[in-house]
């Protein structure tokens, strides 16, 4: 390989590693970010995409869709840093003496985390994550879903977590997503994961909904609720276009977890 050819692995390289870091980029942010020309760019993303490594969007770059989500163990790691900071947003956003559900997922389940310091706090959750990231905390009440337990993310889904959450009225719903799509909806790797979901927010006072930057435009393949129904946003910054005016508009209050960590 000469040092062009290496030159050009190199950015495909970083681009990949940057796309994967914030989910969606324009294509004339990443020439500015590796300063060539947006013809430049565009022939790698080319290249990229025939590869099966990206995926061409309206208004740019992201991850190529995917049927099934990765494994926990990867995702827990993954924008860590995000996810905490967000987390305590979340966290100032709900006072004591609350009752919150609180969903599935590795932002929820940072968001339990850090509601460890509350008191009289009253938890429902289809997450066995968070009632071992919540069993600790002298001042918080748990309750569970039962049903069957879907291994490896050890949650309840589907009808049995519908009917859980049925039973309660919570102040808040904490939730996350697979993927938010360029009109607003929101998508999930499983209709089970959609039905439990819409099943918190439909028994709630105030449906919270936690994305780190790299949930806009990801592709899921089943969809279910939208971004307008939410009562607030927590991200850790504003997305590329063609979300940036979406995140505006669609969700009654926007919170931005920048700067925390």
């Amino acid at each position: 390989m000469n040092t062009k050819e290496g030159d050009v692995f190199s950015r495909d390289q970083s681009i990949v590693d940057l796309v994967s870091a914030k989910g969606l980029v324009d294509i004339h942010d990443l020439a500015e970010q590796f300063g060539v020309t947006p013809q430049t760019i565009r022939r790698s993303v080319n290249r990229l995409c025939e590869q099966g490594l990206l995926r061409r969007v309206h208004g740019g770059v992201t991850l190529p869709a995917s049927v099934s989500n990765l494994p926990w163990d990867t995702r827990q790691v993954q924008q860590l840093d995000a996810k905490r900071a967000i987390a305590l947003k979340v966290a100032a956003l709900i006072p004591d003496g609350s009752s919150v559900s609180i969903g599935l997922g590795t932002t929820p389940h940072q968001v339990a985390l850090a509601l460890r310091g509350h008191q009289d706090l009253r938890v429902m959750t289809n997450s066995l994550r968070v009632v071992l990231a919540l069993a600790a905390a002298p001042g918080v009440e748990i309750r569970a879903a039962g049903g069957a337990l879907r291994l490896p993310d050890m949650d309840v889904v589907g009808e049995a977590a519908a009917q859980f959450f049925g039973n309660f009225k919570t102040d808040f719903a904490v939730f996350g997503v697979g993927g938010i799509d360029e009109d607003g909806a929101l998508l999930d790797f499983d209709p089970a994961e959609v039905t439990a979901r819409e099943a918190m927010r439909l028994n709630c006072r105030s449906a919270v909904l936690v994305a780190d930057l790299t949930k806009f435009g990801r592709a899921a393949v089943a969809r279910g609720g939208s971004l307008g129904a939410m009562d607030h946003l927590v991200t850790n910054g504003r997305p590329a276009e063609p979300f940036s005016q979406l995140v505006e508009q669609a969700p009654r209050h926007l919170h931005l977890a920048e700067g925390l960590l």
